[in-house]
């Protein structure tokens, strides 16, 4: 089960949870209540969605009623891009549980030839807050209230009026706009009497879209204030709430056979410890990913499932593959036990994978999690910005007593005692796997280079792949066609 962190808890100010996966947690308990909030961002980032699923959710699960007011897209657009999403927003009208309300405002209507002010809309609101006996309210695109106005003191003006409104009518608010060219906003001004501000940016780099949340300020809270990886998938929105998870995660002293008799006996005959992070790294043809398929093979063999991400070959060929040196994986994947997710590390940024690979392992609930190769990666990001990635999955693994198995390609020569993106010092456990030339063969060689918490074997053995499994030769034995068998060596 999952090991729940404490976060600080907010006195003398009252929050109202938003039900959007993870963005309670990073707001500890959610937005300031009967205070409004203020999300900006550019086109796509997100607002919109963000606002319609704070009332959705409210209504589902806490029992508060919510109006959503739109200055650019009409009720009917609404209802159908929300729907998209699985909210039934027109049902909820239906059962007067939501309001929608649009407002359409032409640029030419706004004059400065008198006084301006928002007491129409004021009771406009007021009405619909009634109707439905509403405790929230989305103002989505409230920047089209003040498009033809240019004096500052007008807007500014207007802006107070309207956030102390929220306050006096005591509903949680939550008012969306567009971002500026030097500012949070486009007149630099809400996110000054904003009680809480929350910027979306949804950028691209190297050709790759991501998305990210950051709260900017909490009056009378505190907050999470990294960056968080977000992602719109058919459930909504969900903001990953984790940059560096506090080295306090649970340990067992459980093992955890990986499949392979020889290399278990390599470390103390029992395997890892439960929840462990262990590296298979090696040059190409090393046998890596069949290591992780005999640990897969094991995992599932004792009633337990696996999750098997994998960045190079699709799940049907994995599985074929396997097939030659006896690894049966089908049967597994027809019991439900092993679930592959294979696709190209350029099809998402680094977090949207971190953010998938959340999403699966809390809907899967796998005891094991296998990433092969962790290497492909590095089309997408930088081994700074992999390892970042990479020390998050770990944290998040361990945090779920999940054991993990990363596979990596390295080098040849002097490099091959290096892993790749540099992530060897995560791991609790390094299998090195390489080529050895002897006797005019070329051999596989295997050693563990380290095992945190155990004794292990400081011996190269032969591996061997045969069709009828994997098997680690003992240090004195030659291989089957009489070749000379390698010699016991100490990991440098």
């Amino acid at each position: 089960m999952a090991r729940q962190r404490s976060v600080p808890q907010a006195t003398g100010i009252k929050k109202c949870p938003t039900g959007i996966r993870g963005l309670d947690e990073i707001t500890y308990g959610g937005l300031p209540r009967n205070r409004p909030t203020l999300i900006c961002g550019g086109a796509g980032s997100g607002k919109t969605l963000l606002g319609m699923e704070f009332l959705v959710r409210g209504i589902h699960n806490f029992h508060e009623h919510g109006v959503f007011v739109s200055f650019e897209e009409a009720p009917g657009e609404l209802a159908a891009n929300a729907a998209s999403l699985g909210f039934n927003v027109a049902e909820l009208v239906r059962k007067k549980r939501l309001a929608i309300d649009h407002i359409a405002i032409e640029r030419g209507e706004i004059e400065e030839t008198g006084e301006y002010d928002l007491e129409g809309l004021f009771v406009r609101l007021s009405a619909a807050i009634d109707e439905v006996g509403a405790q929230r309210i989305v103002l989505d695109g409230v920047g089209a209230l003040f498009a033809g106005l240019s004096d500052e003191g007008t807007v500014r003006s207007e802006l107070r009026r309207l956030f102390h409104w929220f306050k006096v009518r005591q509903v949680t608010a939550v008012v969306t706009t567009e971002e500026g060219t030097d500012t949070l906003t486009r007149y630099g001004l809400e996110e000054y009497i904003s009680d809480c501000v929350i910027v979306l940016d949804n950028r691209v780099a190297n050709q790759v879209s991501t998305r990210r949340l950051r709260v900017v300020k909490y009056r009378g809270s505190a907050h999470g204030s990294n960056e968080y990886p977000t992602m719109i998938d058919e459930n909504g929105l969900s903001i990953l709430p984790i940059s560096s998870l506090n080295l306090d995660h649970p340990v067992s002293g459980e093992r955890v056979p990986l499949g392979i008799g020889g290399l278990d006996a390599m470390l103390g005959g029992k395997g890892v410890f439960k929840g462990a992070s262990i590296l298979v790294s090696g040059s190409a043809g090393t046998g890596k990913t069949s290591v992780a398929a005999a640990f897969a093979d094991e995992t599932c063999a004792r009633g337990r499932r696996c999750l098997y991400l994998s960045f190079e070959e699709s799940p049907d060929q994995i599985v074929r593959n396997m097939k030659s040196i006896g690894i049966k994986l089908h049967p597994h994947v027809r019991s439900g036990l092993l679930q592959f997710h294979s696709a190209r590390a350029t099809l998402y940024g680094l977090e949207q994978h971190l953010v998938n690979l959340h999403k699966r392992v809390e809907t899967f609930k796998p005891a094991t999690v296998i990433l092969d190769p962790v290497t492909n990666l590095g089309s997408v990001g930088n081994d700074a910005e992999i390892k970042d990635m990479l020390t998050r999955v770990i944290d998040f693994l361990k945090n779920r007593m999940i054991t993990a198995l990363f596979t990596s390609l390295s080098g040849g020569g002097r490099e091959i005692e290096q892993s790749k993106v540099g992530i060897s010092s995560l791991m609790d456990t390094w299998i090195l796997l390489q080529m050895v030339h002897a006797a005019g063969a070329r051999n596989r060689g295997l050693s563990v280079l380290k095992s945190r918490g155990m004794a292990h074997s400081n011996q190269m053995r032969e591996f061997l792949l045969t069709n009828r499994g994997i098997k680690i030769l003992d240090a004195s034995a030659g291989t089957p066609d009489g070749a000379r068998g390698l010699k016991d060596e100490v990991a440098e």
